[in-house]
């Protein structure tokens, strides 16, 4: 029999890709989402890339007798969660939302699963909760240290929950610590789609390349980097998408070490914004209008990963280079 995985977040922008990574590996997914940031439409296109049409459910899961209605309903194997507000700008003008939003989900989740005597849960936390790193690249190693924005207090808050849950119930969690997910699915039929304004690099600059914005807005040219911008470490989402099905049979063949586990999930590499813009006017033979403005309130200077334990322990490492990924994200961007 299949093994259903529940994707919460299913429909958003990892998570369609991580449904579709699922998909192809050949188990039964069903989706919660409640479509705060994402389209109902990505089913089809999930449909269209995989033949396999998901299971989805649609209700916020703070709503805790829904969610509890909904684990009456369906038998699961594991939970893969990505459902959280994502925004560092936004989590500062709106941090109780984001308190609110993001932990009450996680902790109803964690209850009912205690309850329920579920199993095998994995976690969408970020490079956020490193804070400044002392050295670079970071390793899981790194001190978690005060963070700039709300967002990434809340990913550091939701992994000490989820290491107190699996110590006190003897349960299964890896948290996956995401660099900075860019592109789109090789198909081209499903990408980064935020609603309203984006508030990521790559697609402010598809936009901007597309003529959807005039000018490209970048925060900060006087960071103590090599030309004065932020420095990320950019990872494919399809890269990004298969480490989850990596994690995933991890916890499902009880390969895990301990009952808490973290890995980085980055390419290895630190790209400028400022290189990222160039090799996109490269790929796409497209000069973008950019103008350097004030630092945005939350953003840090550089951070890009250590990735040697998800490499040899996960057994999964990034293919996709910059280049690759950013032709993805503008045929994604022209498609649309």
């Amino acid at each position: 029999m299949e093994q259903k995985i529940l994707v919460t977040g299913g429909l958003g922008y990892i998570g369609s890709h991580t449904v579709v990574a699922l998909q192809e590996e050949g188990y039964d997914v069903v989706i919660i989402d409640n479509l705060s940031n994402s389209s109902e439409d990505f089913l089809d296109r999930i449909t269209a890339i995989t033949g396999i049409r998901p299971e989805f459910e649609k209700f916020d899961l703070t709503d805790k007798n829904r969610a509890r209605m909904f684990f009456d309903q369906y038998s699961i194997d594991g939970l893969i969660h990505f459902a959280a507000f994502k925004s560092v700008g936004e989590s500062v003008e709106r941090p109780l939302t984001y308190y609110y939003n993001n932990l009450f989900s996680l902790i109803g989740l964690l209850q009912i699963f205690q309850e329920r005597g579920l199993d095998h849960f994995i976690f969408s936390s970020s490079c956020t909760v490193y804070g400044q790193a002392d050295e670079l690249p970071i390793k899981e190693s790194s001190p978690v240290k005060s963070t700039e924005s709300p967002y990434g207090k809340t990913k550091q808050m939701s992994e000490e929950i989820l290491k107190d849950y699996a110590s006190s119930y003897d349960k299964k969690v890896i948290s996956l610590r995401y660099f900075n997910p860019i592109g789109a699915h090789p198909s081209v039929r499903i990408g980064e789609l935020p609603l309203g304004t984006p508030q990521n690099l790559v697609p402010l600059i598809t936009r901007t390349a597309i003529g959807k914005s005039e000018e490209l807005l970048i925060f900060g040219g006087d960071y103590p980097t090599s030309d004065g911008t932020a420095v990320r470490d950019y990872i494919h989402v399809c890269d990004l998408a298969r480490a989850h099905v990596s994690a995933l049979k991890r916890l499902l063949e009880s390969r895990n070490k301990t009952g808490f586990e973290v890995f980085n999930l980055g390419t290895g590499k630190g790209y400028s914004v400022l290189e990222v813009v160039k090799t996109f006017e490269n790929i796409s033979g497209v000069k973008l209008n950019f103008r350097i403005i004030e630092r945005r309130r939350g953003d840090i200077i550089a951070v890009y990963a250590d990735t040697q334990l998800a490499n040899e322990t996960l057994r999964w490492q990034a293919k996709f280079s910059l280049s690759e990924a950013l032709r993805t994200a503008w045929l994604w961007e022209k498609r649309l």
